[in-house]
């Protein structure tokens, strides 16, 4: 089992200003350790001319309060350089159990 030290990235819908009806989701990222408990990577046929890579990784993180209360808002995490969207979260006391899926395209900060 690989050891996991990486960012998660946590999307969290605020109102952009007091008086109007605009929310935005703001991403606010923490550090985690933990381990990958499974590897695996895949080429899915995509509608463009390139093939997609989708990992089918599992990682398990220590998690702390804020990971606990957020847990629904979790949207991505950092790893092997690139950051990859999370498609399931368990919930396992003290640990969170992140299904990794495709490369992650949406809002930064």
């Amino acid at each position: 089992m690989a050891k996991f030290y990486g960012t998660v990235g946590y999307g969290i819908t605020e109102q952009t200003e007091p008086d109007g009806d605009v929310w935005e989701e703001k991403i606010t990222t923490r550090n985690y350790y933990g381990d990958v408990t499974r590897n695996i990577r895949r080429w899915d046929k995509g509608e463009g001319l390139n093939d997609n890579l989708d990992i089918n990784n599992i990682v398990s993180i220590v998690a702390d309060a804020y990971a606990f209360d957020h847990f629904f808002a979790i949207r991505f995490v950092e790893w092997m350089g690139a950051r990859w969207k999370v498609t399931n979260v368990e919930v396992q006391r003290p640990r969170l159990i992140l299904t990794l899926g495709g490369v992650y395209n949406g809002p930064e900060n």
